[in-house]
């Protein structure tokens, strides 16, 4: 089975996001990048399938040089091939200019199982996984916590409000790991010195018969406009509970006269 990792080099979840001087972008002085935690869970089910049935594992990306690293680390993992769909210069690209891009390289690539996250912690908005799919013509299952294959087919376990669902899907398809699926694995030092000499194979969007002026800018089906901080949170405040009652009086006037939520 030839599977492809759909990936995003995006923000570390712990960095303190920093508003650009734009005013719809974020300042990236000091920012540290990683791949996206739900596409770590991706690539290692494609990693223990190929392991189990044989097969190739290939990780694919768009964005600026320094995505770069992010897929070294997967060929550190254990991947054999990288691809990065080249944005530098190209200007702001919503998620449907993405998926368009990704969808592209997709087609050349006769994958038998695409795999990204379930949603992006960056600007994917949990859409990725289907855009992709819709362009491709391909079925989709997000949310997959539990995977099982069989000949030219896949059942795959999902979690829906208050439960599970199970569902059959023909391959290929588009397949969206949530948390639960597996557990990443750490790169050994073994595959950090393999990944060193492996090459990244970088495409412009042209390579892959997109226009970039129809999918950036104005062209664009969502832009940013502005981009706000959400308010700082306000000192806690502790009540004493010595005096049950007291305690209960104070709350009440806190919410009544302080929060105003009474």
């Amino acid at each position: 089975m030839n599977h492809v990792v759909c990936i995003a080099y995006v923000p570390d979840t712990e960095t303190k996001v920093k508003i650009g001087g734009d005013g719809k972008s974020i300042d990236e002085t000091d920012v540290k990048w990683i791949v996206s935690p739900y596409d770590e869970y991706a690539l290692e089910e494609a990693l223990k399938t190929r392991e189990a049935k044989g097969g190739t594992v290939t990780v694919l990306t768009f964005g600026p040089a320094r995505a770069d690293v992010g897929l070294r680390e997967c060929l550190a993992r254990g991947a054999d091939e990288a691809v990065r769909i080249a944005s530098d210069g190209l200007g702001e690209t919503d998620s449907l200019g993405v998926a368009q891009l990704l969808a592209a390289a997709l087609k050349g690539m006769k994958a038998d199982a695409i795999w990204m996250g379930s949603k992006g912690v960056g600007t994917d908005a949990g859409v990725m996984v289907s855009m992709v799919a819709e362009l491709l013509d391909l079925p989709n299952v997000n949310l997959v916590t539990k995977v099982e294959w069989k000949d030219g087919a896949v059942t795959l376990w999902r979690e829906v409000e208050g439960g599970r669902e199970v569902v059959e899907s023909p391959l290929p398809c588009v397949i969206g790991a949530h948390k639960g699926l597996n557990e990443p694995r750490y790169a050994s030092l073994k595959g950090i010195m393999a990944a060193k000499k492996k090459v990244i194979a970088v495409k412009k969007p042209a390579d892959l018969g997109v226009d970039p002026a129809g999918i950036t800018g104005e062209k664009a089906a969502v832009r940013w406009t502005k981009l706000e901080l959400p308010p700082a949170r306000q000192a806690c405040k502790l009540i004493p509970a010595d005096d049950p009652q007291k305690a209960a009086e104070e709350l009440l006037r806190l919410l009544r006269d302080e929060a105003k939520v009474l």
